[in-house]
């Protein structure tokens, strides 16, 4: 076999305040979508790390993961790339803590803060099929404990 399968690997962050959650406005290729903050795991990094990063990048929002409410996978078809990409997404529940006062990652036109009827009022604007299935999940109460997941110290810069 030549080819081996390598799918996106990606964090979310659901973070719920009030009734509403914490979603970003973003500018894609294929125009405004929403998303929770969310992105790629990036090298030398845990997936905890990672979403905790990109919920900063991505909302200006300090986050404290809890517990992971699932593993995703979808598939998307790319225009701009012209070839369909597999993400496989970890999404993380848990709280915002302090907002910082600093520009948004590049593309993250503004956050968000909506109710679940909001969200799946707004489907078409979805960047995933499953940013609302992530939310359903969360107020369905599935949580997994964080303990589950674990990093090798080979994966950080210096490992074995």
């Amino acid at each position: 076999m030549t080819d081996i399968f390598k799918p996106s690997v990606t964090v979310a962050a659901i973070i719920e305040r009030d009734g509403r959650f914490l979603l970003i406005e973003e500018e894609t290729s294929e125009g405004v979508k929403l998303n929770q903050p969310a992105g790629h795991l990036d090298p030398n990094e845990s997936l905890e790390q990672a979403v905790v990063r990109e919920a900063l990048e991505e909302s200006a929002h300090e986050f404290i993961p809890t517990g992971l409410v699932g593993m995703y996978m979808s598939r998307y078809h790319s225009k701009s790339r012209g070839a369909d990409i597999t993400y496989l997404r970890f999404t993380f529940c848990g709280d915002a803590g302090r907002e910082f006062d600093q520009p948004l990652d590049e593309g993250i036109l503004r956050t968000l803060w909506m109710t679940r009827d909001e969200i799946a009022a707004s489907a078409e604007q979805h960047r995933s099929p499953i940013v609302l299935q992530c939310v359903d999940d969360y107020l369905a109460g599935r949580r997994m404990p964080l303990a589950l997941l674990y990093t090798h110290p080979s994966v950080f810069e210096g490992g074995i």
